[in-house]
């Protein structure tokens, strides 16, 4: 089952709170939003797809509480990005400070702000253009870095604000540069 678009703009346009409430109301399907407000119902994933993100999480979870610079976020924390798209990448990380400028109530819903990175593991189903388009509308929203990891055909493309896209065959590890400072992703967890 691959990810279904649908357009109801010249129907009713939802707005944020409505959005939000659809997503409380239905939890057993995950809805996103892109820049257009057409609502995108995201299938579940497979098994090997949710192992692989699993084991990512728990890598960028201990990186995390060993440095302390900011807060990591799972594939179910949709966010409202700047440009009116709302989003749930499978990995999320915020810098502490941005985090912490962020109200109680904008916390606690939808969070009103682009993570820094993002990473997106594609499952089988996945449309390769859909999931790009998604990642440059990440870059579009000023996320920092993100990584399009690729399982099937064992590619990464890698995204940096302001540059071109990179693209690596076969990398055995990923670095988050001065985003992520002293964080390597293992991707021996991803292509086993």
């Amino acid at each position: 089952m691959t990810a279904v678009t649908i357009n109801f703009n010249s129907v009713i346009k939802l707005t944020d709170d409505q959005f939000y409430q659809l997503c409380r109301s239905n939890p057993d399907v995950k809805f996103e939003r892109n820049a257009k407000g057409e609502l995108v119902v995201m299938p579940p994933t497979g098994g090997e797809t949710g192992k692989s993100n699993f084991e990512i999480s728990v890598d960028f979870g201990i990186w995390n509480r060993q440095t302390k610079l900011g807060v990591c976020f799972d594939s179910s924390t949709c966010f409202k990005l700047p440009k009116g798209a709302d989003r749930s990448p499978d990995v999320a990380w915020i810098r502490q400070e941005r985090w912490d400028a962020l109200t109680p109530d904008e916390k606690e819903k939808f969070p009103p702000i682009a993570p820094d990175f993002v990473l997106e593991l594609m499952s089988p189903t996945d449309s390769l253009k859909e999931t790009q388009e998604k990642m440059q509308e990440y870059m579009d929203n000023e996320v920092k870095l993100g990584w399009l990891i690729n399982r099937k055909t064992r590619r990464v493309e890698i995204y940096r604000q302001g540059k071109p896209v990179e693209v690596l065959s076969s990398p055995t590890e990923l670095s988050g540069e001065d985003i992520l400072p002293g964080f390597v992703l293992n991707l021996q967890i991803v292509w086993e």
